[in-house]
């Protein structure tokens, strides 16, 4: 869990790494620029799911930023809100993205949880039920083929 608002698309995946074009590679330099962050894809298990705050993915397009994390097998990003052109790039490439106020409900580092992305839901271990915005008609579809290319 990251508490902090405003993470930009520099901090998720630097500028200084923009000329690697095979997204396997782009994993390991996932929140290299962003400080407490710097060893995360290390820990980063196939199915983790980042949890933010407000304004996740702010700044430039680069698509690279979300691709890092496809690159991780990170199962979804729930966050309070996102930068509008990451959200759209994160949908067109088929990686889960949830709003949710799930990061003000005492969540805690670790907790397994498990999301309902055509209800809305988000289920923690001890069965309370956290809302969250339910995916629309395209962005289900558009992640069940895979992305938008798919």
């Amino acid at each position: 869990m990251i508490r902090k608002d405003n993470i930009d698309t520099d901090m998720i995946f630097h500028n200084k790494y923009l000329t690697i074009t095979k997204i396997e590679e782009m994993g390991k330099y996932a929140f290299g620029n962003l400080q407490g962050y710097e060893d995360f894809p290390q820990k980063c298990k196939e199915g983790d799911i980042i949890i933010t705050g407000k304004n996740f993915g702010a700044g430039s397009s680069r698509q690279q930023a979300v691709d890092c994390f496809k690159a991780l097998k990170v199962g979804a990003i729930v966050a309070q809100s996102f930068g509008a052109i990451y959200f759209r790039n994160a949908v067109n490439a088929g990686l889960p993205v949830v709003i949710s106020d799930i990061i003000e409900k005492g969540i805690n580092d670790g907790e397994v949880i498990e999301i309902d992305f055509l209800k809305g839901e988000i289920k923690r271990e001890n069965g309370e039920v956290i809302s969250a915005k339910e995916w629309s008609d395209v962005q289900k579809e558009i992640y069940l083929k895979g992305g938008l290319l798919g």
